[in-house]
């Protein structure tokens, strides 16, 4: 008997002309984490990228606990040269100046990682390759192509050398950040009650390059206001610190402000020995939009998935993206390698359709908490009022780090762990 809620077998059935279990589009963190996980379980992976490596990205380059874990469980050697370790937070504001080390944990380790996007994506892909992942460069994806009957995607269309071909597989992954042309076409939209977030960042050579911590700045202001967000310096340890800076969207000035501007204002009170002078700024200013949230959903519909910023799997609390997009695509490896060895179409889609609940059971709760905290300091007075009143209390800091970064141990963990997943639990998902 067939299943009704099921595709026609045609739209399951790996065709004789496939040329890839899994085709996965876009060879940043999340679709290199998912090709290599794919390729591990044993399935013919193709990853797609439409540039040609090395490239740039813009991203503050910080790698928390949370993310260096999943580069541990991926094989790559953070000892090599060029990945660049921390201790912690260094957090500044409201006049006051103090680290937090990184917390101890049974699930994550004490220590973060710096490495710029340029490289540090290379390196995802040629780990991907390593384990078997097939990996194309300079192959723009330019739409799904669809089985006639079930409307399941069973492909993609592209443009390589400036010619269009075409790719055939059983699933597709959408990995190809928040633009994600591949989820558009197969009609998945933006949420709009998702925050979003803009980053803008920049190079300088500086004495700070190789700084034991990460420097958070919680007091951005425009002229008298005081806007939801934080500026970061980061050390990068070859002679330069990633400047940059991080707003929501939950703040009404947020379509006023001139963030390139900003970031220049906000640079010139740094002290001049720190080197933040333009005839020290070795790449132009960039700025990129960070969907936080969940902010695209389902993510999964008719044979494709989402992982990553596709999905907008970026933590509102802090704007990392790189740790769920790596945990992302290793869940939703799980999940297509499990739905493919399965006997019938039926139960293929089924497995296939669990994947949005999964993500859900994960991230769902902690990124409602999120989403209130980002609207909470988009109000006019909260910002200012958490941050000086917060700051002089250090074990309140410590909870706030926790909670921020999501660093928690899910068992026999202490009373501030207990509380947090406490909340991510009870919290209705996002």
């Amino acid at each position: 008997m067939t299943d009704p809620a099921s595709p026609p077998a045609s739209a399951q059935r790996r065709p004789a002309e496939a040329d890839a279990d899994v085709i996965v589009v876009g060879a940043g963190p999340a679709g290199s984490a998912t090709a290599y996980h794919l390729a591990q379980a044993g399935l013919d992976v193709l990853l797609l990228e439409k540039t040609v490596f090395p490239r740039e990205k813009v991203c503050g380059d910080g790698l928390t606990p949370r993310a260096v874990k999943q580069l541990i469980d991926m094989g790559i050697d953070i000892d090599a040269p060029g990945w660049v370790r921390n201790k912690g937070l260094r957090v500044v504001g409201a006049g006051r100046r103090f680290e937090l080390d990184w917390p101890l944990l049974a699930s994550y380790p004490d220590f973060g990682l710096v490495r710029t996007r340029k490289d540090f994506d290379e390196i995802l892909a040629g780990n991907a390759a390593r384990v078997g992942a097939r990996v194309e460069q300079g192959v723009n994806v330019t739409g799904p192509i669809l089985d006639d009957r079930s409307r399941h995607i069973v492909g993609v269309t592209a443009k390589k050398d400036g010619e269009e071909v075409a790719y055939r597989s059983r699933v597709v992954v959408a990995a190809d950040g928040n633009s994600t042309r591949l989820s558009l076409a197969m009609g998945l939209h933006k949420r709009d009650d998702r925050p979003v977030a803009v980053a803008v960042r920049t190079y300088f050579t500086s004495p700070r390059h190789d700084d034991d911590y990460l420097e958070l700045w919680l007091e951005l202001w425009d002229e008298d206001r005081l806007l939801p967000g934080y500026g970061w310096i980061f050390p990068v340890g070859d002679g330069t610190s990633n400047v940059g800076l991080g707003l929501l969207n939950t703040n009404a000035a947020f379509d006023k402000v001139d963030y390139r501007d900003l970031l220049r204002r906000w640079i010139k009170n740094m002290p001049s020995e720190w080197g933040f002078a333009d005839e020290n700024m070795t790449a132009p200013i960039r700025g990129a939009a960070l969907p936080m949230a969940f902010n695209r959903q389902p993510h999964y519909t008719r044979g494709l998935v989402l992982v990553g910023d596709s999905g907008g799997m970026i933590n509102p609390f802090n704007g990392e993206g790189i740790a769920y997009a790596m945990e992302t695509g290793r869940v939703a490896a799980e999940t297509v390698a499990k739905a493919l060895s399965l006997g019938t179409p039926a139960r293929r889609e089924r497995a296939l359709r669990a994947y949005p609940q999964v993500l859900k059971d994960a991230y769902g709760g902690y990124f409602t908490l999120g989403r209130l905290f980002v609207e909470a300091i988009g109000r006019p007075g909260v910002m200012n009022f958490a941050t000086r009143h917060a700051l002089p209390h250090p074990r309140l800091m410590r909870f706030a780090m926790k909670l921020l970064a999501n660093l928690t141990d899910p068992r026999d963990g202490d009373a501030s762990d207990r509380i947090i997943n406490t909340l991510s639990k009870v919290a209705p998902p996002a």
